[in-house]
């Protein structure tokens, strides 16, 4: 709590433009939770890409509850936006807001999250019922932070992976490329445990302490958030441990932690960005600039160690 835009080049091959119609729209936004970080930051980019292009926002926040989110959505209905951005708290709930949007004829973007069970549902293969979904690649992410460990520690070793909170598609998601790299290159690294860290320094301070207490033999952790890393750092320099870190998603704490040598490495994720992104997305649906299907839209995000986490302007 997940690839240019106008910061990084071009999306999709597509450039970004603030072009289309003076058309006065609104825009509902229904955010997962503006109390962290990253979802915040999103809500920054789009009301500054709002701003940009003067349509009107009515943001609802969440505060990460499904049955909230359920009502929000519900509210948003009942003002008839023109369009609708939705960050899911839930992946699998989210199927059924989005349809309830569809019903009341309300185009909708997902942000952030995909919508739909990641177990049955290619991240790619976007839910019918949306104009698109814009996040970072969450695949492609998760594979970049399997190639961090594979250089970290070429000749493999114990792996312990520490996850974001249920119900989150990225869960599944960031660990599910996490491997290749090791298995191409014909490296093993053994997953000895993986827990939930709840997408907090402290939820994953504790979860490391443990992993680190019942295996002191583990060589690497793989923590699907920046915040869990730092945590885990936390454990790891408590512990004596000699474990590596590998975050992604390249906020603030992440990228200290990785030029303080914390962290061994992250991937670097652009939420302002993805904010502005999606609501280009809607904006040019909307006024035909652009119409959209059920498309997967994504931007850039590199993995970045010590030696290059200059490329990485934190954002969350």
């Amino acid at each position: 709590m997940a690839l240019g835009l106008a910061a990084c080049g071009e999306v999709d091959g597509a450039e970004q433009s603030s072009g289309g119609s003076s058309e006065d729209l609104t825009i509902g936004v229904s955010n997962l939770g503006l109390s962290f970080p990253f979802p915040s930051a999103i809500g920054e980019g789009i009301k500054a890409r709002a701003d940009e292009l003067g349509v009107t926002i009515v943001e609802l926040d969440a505060q990460s509850d499904t049955e909230k989110q359920s009502n929000d959505v519900q509210d948003l209905i009942g003002q008839a936006p023109d369009g609708v951005l939705l960050l899911p708290v839930d992946s699998g709930v989210a199927v059924g807001l989005v349809d309830q949007l569809a019903s009341a004829d309300i185009p909708t973007v997902a942000v952030a999250s995909q919508v739909g069970d990641p177990s049955e549902r290619d991240l790619e293969d976007v839910y019918e019922e949306l104009v698109a979904l814009v996040t970072q690649d969450e695949l492609a992410a998760g594979r970049a932070a399997g190639e961090l460990a594979l250089q970290a520690l070429p000749e493999g070793g114990k792996l312990a992976v520490v996850e974001g909170a249920a119900g989150f598609a990225e869960v599944e998601l960031r660990f599910a490329e996490f491997l290749d790299p090791a298995e191409e290159a014909g490296v093993e690294f053994e997953v000895v445990a993986r827990q939930p860290g709840d997408w907090t320094v402290e939820g994953a301070q504790g979860a490391c302490q443990n992993l680190l207490a019942s295996d002191p033999d583990i060589d690497v952790l793989y923590a699907e958030s920046d915040d869990m890393a730092v945590g885990c750092a936390e454990a790891v320099d408590a512990a004596g441990s000699d474990a590596v870190v590998i975050g992604i998603g390249g906020s603030q704490l992440g990228i200290d932690g990785v030029e303080a040598g914390d962290v061994y490495g992250t991937v670097c994720f652009k939420p302002r960005d993805l904010g502005e992104l999606a609501m280009q997305v809607i904006y040019d649906h909307l006024t035909g600039e652009e119409t959209r299907e059920s498309e997967f839209v994504s931007y850039d995000t590199p993995a970045v160690t010590a030696d290059n986490v200059d490329e990485c302007d934190p954002q969350w």
